[in-house]
């Protein structure tokens, strides 16, 4: 699978800069391999994971209509994000195996303490929806 056009563009759209901390949850053999190689090349480093004791500019939640419940992600990874950090769920896009609603992420939102800001095109099969915390709720 290959980014969507003007690849070098997705990463620094989804916020990450050179030596940006990014962590990924919710990778599988499905997921975008090309975009993932470009965010890791922007950022200078590998993917953190959530046994990580760092403090990450970016979080990436790859998810799939079967993969649990989106509000325990969200709150996850709230709990690693810089204070301007922001972060992004990935979903398959609509007529994709495993396509969320985009009604079923805008009900998490509220409930993990998030706002949903905007959503766009990552990849040929994937969408990015951007959710931020008001500074006060953040450690």
């Amino acid at each position: 699978m290959s980014t969507a056009a003007g690849s070098a563009g997705v990463a620094s759209r989804l916020g990450v800069l050179p030596g940006a901390l990014v962590m990924e949850m919710g990778f599988g053999s499905d997921v975008d391999m090309a975009l993932r190689e470009e965010i890791t090349a922007l950022a200078g480093s590998d993917f953190l994971s959530v046994e990580t004791e760092e403090v990450v500019d970016v979080a990436l939640i790859w998810f799939r209509e079967d993969d649990g419940d989106l509000v325990d992600l969200l709150v996850d990874a709230l709990t690693f994000l810089a204070d301007a950090g922001a972060i992004w769920v990935i979903t398959p896009k609509a007529g994709r195996p495993q396509h969320v609603e985009p009604s079923d992420i805008q009900e998490a939102a509220p409930t993990a303490g998030l706002s949903q800001t905007s959503s766009f095109a990552v990849a040929k099969d994937w969408t990015a929806t951007k959710f931020t915390a008001p500074k006060a709720s953040r450690r």
